[in-house]
């Protein structure tokens, strides 16, 4: 039977996880958009299906790399 501070342990590092799925997918959406919107000169909405595009593909592999 687990205890309460190892249930607290796994609750703290599934909310790291998460974060880290956040940040490298927030991270890569704005890489793109600014490369997209000023290094390429694409229109803003362009850039911005880009960016989304980008994160989704970015979240994925930062949850297979995370659940690894």
């Amino acid at each position: 039977m687990r205890d309460l501070s190892s249930s607290a342990v796994e609750g703290n590092g599934a909310m790291k996880k998460w974060s880290f799925i956040a940040m490298h997918a927030a991270v890569a959406a704005t890489f793109i958009f600014l490369l997209q919107r000023f290094a390429l000169n694409a229109s803003q909405e362009s850039s911005l299906l880009w960016a989304l595009t980008f994160a989704v593909c970015a979240a994925g592999l930062a949850y297979k790399q995370a659940n690894r």
